[in-house]
């Protein structure tokens, strides 16, 4: 699947295709795609394709084509606070996004059926909150797996707010996938070739939308021929948060809030110095002729005389406007993580700043 929008030279580009073509359309998710890069959830030696509007699988590993992933956050309607459950998380690159926007008092759970892969989640995850610049601009509901069939959740799990399967579920799934989820919730999974979209109306009501065509590999059916019983999964219990993780939440909001302050006061309603950029001079280019003819297309040059020397007066003018220019011109500053300068100049014992800042590297 994918192939909907053009590739990106990098993360940033690929999220500026997936808006113009109307995959991303909310602010919410948008922040979410850029500050984690997708190149993180590759191995090394396939990052080249990581910003192509395709799926990627190398063994156990899959990751959904961007456009996909587009398409399922907006449909998951994500607030801070709720509850969500990844049905084969993968790599947990998904759930990670998600994590941007439940904040801390959410939810967020995966199941996935190969422990291989849960490690490389782990891996993943750990990486991103040590050392992404991004994490310090968000509070993170940070996501919890567990190894299993998807298809064999206990049944006295609790319900979710939202639900996504990362799999085409099969018909006789369908009333399964709908029980996990609370009144007012919303299941987003791949449903006879469709993604579609469930919202739970009433204890026995539903309303379904499709949302696009799609093609997932099928669910993996439990097996039980080894010991002919079912191996039931067992979700995280929800746990409640720690005086003193609460503590460091409400602190650390507190500075975000004294930063945004400062800034507002330092720029007033705009920037003071707003960033010089360089003119782009436009070239006189020789003209072509395009022809047409039966679905051919036969191009012709027509050169003038001057072309040559107006040419050279161009790269000229041009050399000369850029030394004109270039002692006015500063390369942009490195982004500045404010939080972690504000909490490092605090008076606080050491050990009680690293901890404000989840023991970063950065």
């Amino acid at each position: 699947m994918g192939g909907a929008v053009s590739a990106g030279e990098d993360n940033d580009e690929l999220i500026d295709n997936l808006k113009e073509a109307q995959y991303i359309r909310t602010e919410l998710v948008e922040q979410a795609f850029r500050a984690i890069d997708r190149a993180d959830y590759y191995l090394e030696e396939f990052k080249d394709n990581a910003y192509k509007d395709l799926a990627w699988k190398h063994g156990n590993i899959h990751l959904s084509a961007p456009c996909i992933y587009s398409e399922v956050m907006e449909a998951l309607d994500l607030q801070p606070g709720l509850s969500f459950l990844n049905l084969g998380s993968g790599t947990g690159y998904l759930s990670s996004m998600v994590g941007l926007i439940l904040g801390p008092f959410g939810v967020n759970h995966g199941v996935e059926l190969h422990s291989d892969v849960i490690e490389y989640a782990k891996q993943k995850l750990d990486f991103f909150i040590k050392t992404s610049d991004s994490f310090d601009k968000f509070e993170f509901c940070e996501p919890s797996f567990v190894t299993g069939n998807c298809l064999e959740i206990s049944p006295d799990c609790t319900q979710y707010d939202r639900v996504y399967c990362g799999a085409g579920v099969q018909k006789e799934h369908e009333d399964y996938m709908k029980n996990l989820l609370k009144v007012g919730g919303i299941l987003v999974m791949p449903l006879e070739e469709k993604l579609t979209k469930i919202t739970r109306t009433g204890p026995s009501a539903w309303e379904t939308k499709k949302i696009l065509a799609v093609s997932f590999a099928p669910l993996i059916q439990p097996n039980h021929a080894d010991s002919g019983k079912s191996r039931l999964v067992h979700l995280p219990p929800v746990a409640v948060r720690s005086l003193q993780d609460l503590a460091r939440i409400a602190i650390r909001g507190t500075i975000k809030k004294i930063i945004h302050q400062e800034t507002m006061s330092k720029n007033g309603n705009g920037l003071k110095n707003p960033p010089k950029f360089k003119r782009r001079r436009v070239r006189r280019r020789r003209m072509e002729t395009i022809v047409f003819l039966d679905k051919e297309v036969f191009a012709s040059r027509i050169s003038n005389p001057s072309d040559d020397n107006n040419n050279s007066e161009d790269i000229e003018d041009e050399r000369r406007e850029e030394e004109e220019t270039k002692p006015s011109e500063l390369k942009p500053d490195p982004p500045v993580n404010f939080l972690r300068e504000k909490v490092l100049s605090l008076p606080l014992p050491d050990p009680l700043k690293y901890y404000l800042l989840y023991y970063r590297e950065k």
